[in-house]
């Protein structure tokens, strides 16, 4: 396997924070690109949200560092003319942009990508992420996962079918973003090969929790029926949730087809159920849910977790137990496909795409706000005169925060 990464040679400038944007960078930063972290010197806001903290002075929280590795890290106080400068110099220099100030933020300091940078940098890539979009009548406002999980309706088939809407218990709708920004970003640069020319990358909130609501929204578009909740249930698949086994254990059965099905019933020891009308296709199961789950249940209370899962994985049932974040994490399979890493004290996630001959970069741990001011500027060609000037205009923050 190479030791090279797929997109290394692409410079990154991350002029974002929080989650979506971040992710995206970390994620190209992953995979090879060159990425120039920009924060104002009192530094991304997610370094302050904790605990847990990953240093005693608590300037980096494990929130943060979970979306900041690889990249260099530069402080620019952007509201002074002097950083003004030097942003326009990194952008000479990207490939990409990545940003997700609230809409005409970028306009106001005069870096508008459909009024100046298309024009001056015409293969620039520039992702712009916000929570609505920039006009419509939402155009503009700002964007939070939660918000979004509400108002795309995902808390609404999200919950206990008794129960009150629930917010999934990860922040989806960013991350969904991130990955959508990841692959706009990728599209835009194999599409510059050709034409040489970038463009912009329009993502959304609104529309990446929209797109992850399937099957609900192809049902509503087909028939006109709202999706509900079924908490951990499958809304049109059974058996298809988390059953309670013996000693405390759950476990998950993922039953889709009717092979399946009568694989399940043979290893819990109920074969009959396969046969019998009311059961025999998943229509027929779907319709008769309450007497199907009366029969499953006490057979599943009366086996084991572990044991079950083995044996359904023999007769080719998908089934596992439900574990807690610690389970997943130091199980032997996600050790086996490297998805924990670390740099020093530095753990994090693994990189979920595998290529067979691009590697991912080596982790870095997270810098600190400012840490490769200096050495960033001196690459971009500013003097040791010029960058102690830009620390006396305040345009780096208070000197201290670019410790070089």
């Amino acid at each position: 396997m190479s030791t090279v990464g797929a997109v290394q040679g692409v410079r990154v400038l991350d002029l974002s924070r929080v989650l979506a944007g971040p992710f995206c960078a970390q994620m190209l930063a992953d995979h090879g690109a060159e990425v120039i972290k920009v924060e104002f010197p009192s530094g991304d806001e997610t370094r302050r949200w904790g605990p847990p903290f990953v240093d005693e002075a608590a300037t980096m929280s494990a929130y943060y560092q979970g979306l900041n590795r690889s990249k260099a890290n530069l402080a620019l106080d952007l509201r002074v003319e002097g950083a003004r400068n030097v942003l326009y110099d990194l952008i000479a220099q990207a490939d990409v942009v990545v940003e997700n100030f609230k809409p005409g933020t970028m306009e106001r300091w005069g870096f508008g990508y459909e009024a100046r940078l298309a024009e001056q940098f015409p293969r620039l890539v520039y992702c712009r992420v916000t929570g609505y979009g920039a006009d419509g009548p939402l155009g503009g406002l700002p964007g939070y996962d939660a918000v979004l999980q509400a108002y795309g309706g995902l808390m609404s088939v999200n919950g206990e079918p008794d129960g009150e809407p629930l917010r999934v218990g990860v922040p989806i709708v960013d991350i969904t973003a991130a990955h959508q920004a990841f692959a706009g970003v990728l599209l835009a640069l194999l599409e510059r090969t050709r034409s040489g020319r970038g463009q912009l990358v329009d993502v959304t909130l609104f529309d990446a929790v929209l797109s992850i609501m399937h099957p609900h929204t192809a049902t509503y578009l087909q028939s006109g029926e709202v999706g509900r909740r079924t908490g951990a249930a499958h809304p049109t698949v059974a058996p298809y949730q988390v059953f309670r086994t013996a000693e405390q254990g759950r476990l998950f059965v993922a039953a889709a087809s009717d092979a399946q099905f009568a694989a399940l019933t043979g290893v819990l020891g109920i074969p009959r159920l396969a046969a019998d009308p009311r059961f025999r296709r998943n229509r027929d199961r779907m319709v008769h849910l309450p007497e199907l789950l009366a029969e499953l249940e006490p057979a599943f209370l009366a086996r084991e977790a572990d044991d079950l899962t083995r044996a359904l994985a023999a007769r080719g049932v998908p089934a596992g137990p439900v574990h807690d974040v610690e389970g997943a994490l130091s199980s032997p399979h996600a050790r086996h496909r490297s998805m924990v890493v670390q740099d020093g004290s530095y753990h994090g996630i693994g990189v979920p795409i595998k290529l067979s001959r691009s590697a991912p970069t080596p982790p870095r741990a997270p810098a600190a706000t400012g840490a490769d001011t200096d050495l960033v500027l001196a690459e971009l060609g500013y003097s040791a005169e010029d960058i102690t000037a830009l620390h006396q205009s305040g345009a780096l923050g208070p000197a201290e925060t670019a410790a070089g």
